[in-house]
């Protein structure tokens, strides 16, 4: 982990969360912030973790998750440029639900929760998009149940693969790398399986994998 560094009112357009607010506010924000960037495989935070901190992934790529006494993990999700985590401790004073890693270096941007409690009294716009993030995280959990208890393997893997790709010149891709053995342990299955899965799936037309990433034919809804 590097040592921190200031943040630019450029950076911080960067963010949806902060989108439309003038540059006065904006720089009220910078003063608050920090920059920090962790190689790839360094934990940001730890499940039980104090909870002094909200994140903004500037850049790279990093994973949720939870694990076991015997290691075994689970990836409730991977978290890209422009996201945010760590918010929920703006509400309470619980410990950290779950570790964050870095999968790629990552350049984040920190902002203590007692100054961001303070950022959201000061703008509505701002207080009332982290209240549609934290709705759309329990609707993303909802889904996530949902396919566990009622969806087989090829199912669960289509559904995570449409929840995220991204549009790129008329085409649905999953941009971002992700590994089988990550995608196993974010829907609950072995990698081998999940080799088999994308496998028929790409003989039967259905993905195509390459350099861009993974394309998603429109018939993939249909599983």
């Amino acid at each position: 982990m590097s040592q921190p560094t200031a943040v630019s009112i450029i950076a911080l357009k960067t963010f949806p969360l902060f989108h439309g607010l003038s540059d006065e506010v904006l720089a009220a924000v910078a003063q608050c912030s920090m920059m920090r960037r962790f190689p790839r495989g360094q934990a940001v935070v730890h499940a039980g973790d104090r909870s002094d901190f909200v994140y903004f992934v500037l850049t790279g790529s990093l994973k949720v998750v939870v694990s076991d006494e015997d290691g075994r993990e689970v990836i409730l999700s991977i978290l890209g440029q422009g996201e945010l985590f760590g918010e929920m401790a703006i509400f309470g004073e619980q410990p950290r639900s779950a570790s964050v890693v870095a999968v790629t270096p990552a350049d984040l941007v920190m902002i203590a929760k007692q100054d961001f409690r303070q950022i959201m009294k000061d703008n509505f716009e701002v207080a009332w998009r982290i209240m549609c993030n934290l709705a759309e995280r329990l609707r993303h959990a909802d889904r996530k149940i949902e396919s566990l208890a009622l969806m087989d393997v090829y199912g669960r893997v289509a559904r995570l693969l449409l929840e995220m790709a991204e549009e790129r010149d008329g085409q649905m891709i999953v941009v971002r790398k992700i590994s089988k053995q990550d995608i196993a342990k974010m829907i609950g299955a072995s990698r081998e399986m999940v080799s088999r899965v994308m496998k028929d799936l790409s003989v039967q037309g259905l993905i195509e994998e390459g350099e861009r990433g993974i394309v998603l034919r429109e018939r993939l809804n249909d599983l």
